[in-house]
Parts: C-alpha cells; structure tokens; sequence
C-alpha cells in the first residue's frame, strides 16, 4: 500500500490527546452529513476592527449631543451686543435695568396669595407663581433710626445703596443729599422711568429722583420730579397716581399748600402730558409716546386692583403702565450705545397691609405678578442684555396664615375661599358706607354725652327708620355683595352704623370681619422687622444677591450692573455742594441717626 493510501485508523498515524475525542465527532458528521463547526481564533486583527467600529459609533452620538446642545444654546440665547461682556468683574456694553419693588410685601404674602391663586382656580398644589421661580434670596430691612423701616428710609437704601433715617427720601442722617442710582443713569447717557400705584410724590418713587428731608413734602418732591432740580430734568417718563400734587390749590381736586401749577411746570420742561384713561389708551402700549412723559391717572392713588378692575375704562393696571413704559424706553434707546433705568413699584400692596385687608392683598400681590412676567417676557424679547431685580422695602401688617378666634387650642385651618367672594377692598367698601350716610344725614357717631331722655317724635320715628334702612344696606349691599359675608352678628353691623365719617376706622371693621371668617391674622397696622425675598431673571448676572443680605446691597447692585459707581459719587458731590436754601423742604427739628 503506499503512503497516500494509508487508512484513517493507521497503526502509525499520529495521535494526540483529543484524538479520540475528534474521531468521534469526525464519525457522526460522515454520517449524518452535517459539518462541525469549527471554533473560531479571535486574533488582534478581529478586536481592532471591534474597538474602531465602537469608537465610531460613540463619536457619532458624541457629535450629535453637542449638535443639540449648540442648536438649543442659538434658539434660547438672546445675542450679545458688541462690547457686551464684563470686563475686570464689571458689566460693559449697552444694557438695561428694571428694579422692582413690592411695597410691604413679606414672605407671608406670597403664601397667603399662591393658595388663594390655587383655590380659587382650582389648580394643582404645585402650580405657583411666577415669583416663586424666581427666589434667590432674602434682604435684611433695618434703617439707622429704627430695626423697623419705613417706605422711605427703605428705597433709600435702594437708590442710594446707604442707610438712612425714617422718613428721609434721599438724604443721609448728617442732611446731606445723596446722589440715586436714577440721577447716575441719567447722567451717565441712560434713559429713565418711574411707574408705580400711589402716588408718583410717594416714598419709593420720590427715593429715585428727589431729595426732601422728610417724606411728607411732596410739593417740593413733585417740583423736583419735573425738573427743578439741582441737576436739571432726570427723569423721562413718569406713570401713577398723585395727580393732586401737581395742582395750583386754586383748583379743584388739589392738595398742595400753594397756587403753583406744577403740570404748567413740567410742559415748561418739555413733558408731554396724560391724564386719563382715554390719553393712556393712545400711547399704545408704548408705541405713541412722546418723551419725556407725565402720566398722572388719578388724584391720590390708583385703586387697589380688586375694585380697579371693575373700573377699568377709568384707571390702566400695573401691568399695562409697566409694558407702557418698556416700550416706549426701548424704542427711545434703540439707536442709543445706553439702555434704560427703569423703577415699577407694586406700590398699593403695602396699603393693604396697614388696613389688614387680605382680599385687597391677594389681588395686588396677583397684579405685581402679572407685571412681573411681562418684563421677564420683554427681557426675553430684547436683543439688549438686560436684568431685573425686584424686592420690598419692608412687610406691612404682620400677616399670619393663621389666626386665634377663641381662648381654646385652635384648629389649624385658613380659608382662603373667603377671600375669594369679595368683590371690593374694606377701603372701597368704607367710602360707600360714609357717602351713603351723608346723603342719609344720619349722625356717624355716637358722641358719648349723656343727654336727659325728651319725648318721642316724628325726628324720632324717622331717624329709627333711617337706622334700619341703613342695616339693610350694610348687610345687603356692602357686606353680601361686597365682602360675600352672609352671617354679620348685630354686634358687627351696630360697630358699622355708629363708626366713624372718617373711612378708615369703618374699613378696619369690614377688613377685619372678612380676616376673622378666612382666619388670617394680623399684628399691626404698621410695618415689620421681618426680612423680605429678593427675585430676579438672571441668578448669575444677581449673584451678588443670593443668600440673606442687606438692603443696601441691593443698592450697590443696581449701580455696580451699570457701572455707575464713580457717576454716583460724581452726583453726591454735585447735589451737596448746591444743597442751600430750602430746596429740600423743612429741617427736621429732631435729631435722627
């Protein structure tokens, strides 16, 4: 046999350890026709094809996740003005600031507002309002006269980022003037604004554009709003209230001291000037506005929201003043290297708090919510970098989502749904009361002189009936159509008949009813020490404001974002050195630290 030829058994082939074991599975594939597979020698050629081919495919997603993310950053991002950046920490290119302020607003009221909000709309638990997304921090309220300030010490602290004494606008304890954030803008090549609900003389406003020793002057603060001022006309647009201010007190409906015409004045000046509902409708949100602006829409202040609604063909909102104002600032810088300053104080919110009125606070709350989300919508809008900031000066009224009616242990409960069968603030509701009883003649209060009893009348039987109609009145058209309280006790209605002409002590009555039945408490009538939220859009351009701070820093935020601190103190200099004769109102006779 040759070699080619020698059987698979073969004596002399060779073997190995699995032999046997390949013989078999050699056999049965012979026989069944089928090939066994053969294990296969992964090499370092296979495992480089694998690792080149995984690489790929993570470099493919890598490069599709930045894709997103660079297309999300183009659609989201507002682009940045030539020059715009910080340089050495400080903010260059053109910008705008918005600074609002919650007057008498406390943490409190935010709770007291987002479960009425809730409630009354039926909206889920999470469902909160636009401030709350906002919340960076806290701001301690203190003035240097007092652990509790007031409105003006507290803006005080805003426009001049230094403290000062109760009742100064402006003005430091030694009586110098001290130059405002709004004076610096405008010095600086800014354009400038006030809007708020009071009165354009009141604190807060006053605080940006005037100095006064004491706050009640506000003949000279609305003088100095128009441009007789030290440094000329600072302000270039002015909406609100205080109409009276501006009035020669040879007209009706004035309230100055004297006979100047301060209206006469500020056209002098080159304002423009609006004063109803029907002119505001003309400036089309902005877009027909001819600067500078004095809007003034009521005498005193614009009413509490809660009954402005129900006259909105006589007072704009908040919320239409402030987009108002953004426009028409806007469209006045557009070709400017400056933006603008501008000031939107919820003003009447502290007014609800010193008359203990919840249902009043709830909707002023709501109403510098809604004006709140517009700037953050215009800021959205605008090509121009831009910040808003918003604070309070202080709480009003001590406000408790709680409240004790009895000496036992009390149920924890409020209900918020009282609030939300009121159709008119307390303050509303007291001039109904004082003018219906005008025209009843009935006698508003019992003078407490005992008198010797003298024989029934006629007077007599008709001042009963008199009496009656009146309970009819307050229990029918003030309190159930007004406040939605259906149970006065007699004891209630006795307080409202025999109260006071003077509005405001029968207003803390219907305020306090309605607080009483909703058990929300109060412990003032004043301000508290409790320290306030601060909010803003931008938590990395206001990093200097998060945590628990001073409300000085606010101040020194406001001119540090514009870079205006040397125009600041160029402004101090400037107001003090003309600081002589009576341009800022009385000195004070006291002495205030």
């Amino acid at each position: 046999m040759v070699r080619g030829e020698e059987p698979l058994l073969s004596q002399g082939r060779p073997s190995s350890d699995h032999s046997d074991e390949r013989s078999v599975e050699e056999e049965d594939a012979l026989l069944t026709g089928q090939k066994r597979a053969q294990p296969r020698n992964y090499g370092w050629a296979f495992w480089r094809e694998v690792g080149l081919f995984a690489w790929a495919i993570i470099a493919t997603v890598l490069v599709i996740v930045l894709a997103v993310l660079f297309s999300h950053q183009q659609q989201t991002s507002k682009p940045t003005p030539s020059g715009g950046g910080r340089k050495d920490g400080k903010p260059t290119g053109k910008r705008n600031l918005i600074f609002m302020v919650s007057d008498g607003m406390g943490p409190t009221s935010l709770s007291l507002t987002r479960t009425f909000r809730q409630t009354e709309t039926g909206l889920p638990v999470d469902d909160v309002l636009v401030l709350d997304h906002h919340l960076i921090g806290t701001s301690r309220t203190r003035s240097t006269s007092s652990l509790i300030t007031d409105s003006a010490a507290g803006a005080t602290a805003f426009s001049c980022g230094q403290k000062s004494y109760n009742g100064a606008i402006s003005v430091l304890p030694n009586r110098d003037p001290c130059g405002t954030i709004l004076e610096a803008a405008k010095r600086a090549g800014y354009m400038t604004g006030l809007v708020v609900t009071t009165r354009i003389t009141d604190a807060t406003p006053a605080c940006f554009a005037a100095h006064v020793n004491h706050r009640a002057e506000e003949d000279h603060i609305a003088a100095q709003e128009v441009g007789e001022h030290p440094l000329g006309r600072v302000l270039d647009l002015m909406l609100g209230g205080g109409r009276c201010h501006f009035l020669p007190n040879t007209t009706d409906h004035s309230c100055r001291r004297d006979d100047r015409d301060i209206v006469d004045l500020a056209k002098q000046n080159g304002f423009s000037y609006v004063s109803d509902r029907k002119h505001f409708d003309g400036l089309n949100f902005g877009t027909n506005v001819k600067l500078p602006l004095l809007g003034l829409f009521a005498d005193t202040d614009i009413p509490y929201e809660i009954d402005r609604r129900n006259m909105n063909d006589i007072y704009p909102s908040l919320d239409e003043m402030a987009r108002t104002a953004l426009e028409a600032l806007q469209a006045a810088t557009q070709d400017s290297d400056k933006g603008f300053f501008l000031m939107i104080e919820g003003s009447r919110i502290d007014h609800a708090g010193h008359g203990n009125d919840p249902a009043a606070q709830v909707h002023e709350v709501l109403a510098y919510d809604t004006a709140f989300a517009s700037v953050l919508d215009f800021l959205d809008r605008d090509d121009v970098e831009g910040v808003v900031v918003g604070t309070s000066d202080h709480e009003t009224g001590g406000l408790a989502t709680a409240r004790q009616l009895h000496d036992t242990y009390p149920e924890y409960h409020w209900f918020p749904a009282v609030l939300a069968n009121a159709s008119h603030s307390a303050e509303h509701l007291a001039y109904q009361l004082r003018d219906h009883k005008a025209g009843q003649h009935i006698s508003p209060l019992d003078s407490g002189i005992k008198t010797p009893p003298r024989p029934r009348s006629n007077q007599d039987t008709e001042e009963e009936e008199g009496e009656e109609d009146l309970k009819s009145y307050i229990r029918t058209t003030l309190l159930s159509d007004g406040l939605g309280i259906s149970d006065p006790t007699d004891a209630e209605i006795n307080r409202l008949v025999h109260s006071s002409s003077d509005p405001w002590p029968a207003s803390y009555i219907f305020a306090d009813m309605i607080s009483r039945r909703a058990q929300v408490g109060w412990t003032t009538h004043g301000h508290s020490a409790v320290d306030v939220n601060i909010y803003t859009s931008d938590p990395e351009q206001a990093r200097p404001l998060q945590g628990n701070r001073e409300n000085t820093d606010v101040g020194k935020f406001l001119r540090e974002y514009l870079d205006l601190d040397d125009e600041v103190e160029n402004v101090t200099k400037e107001l003090v050195e003309k600081a002589t004769g009576d341009w800022m109102g009385r000195e004070l006779d006291e002495e205030v630290v």
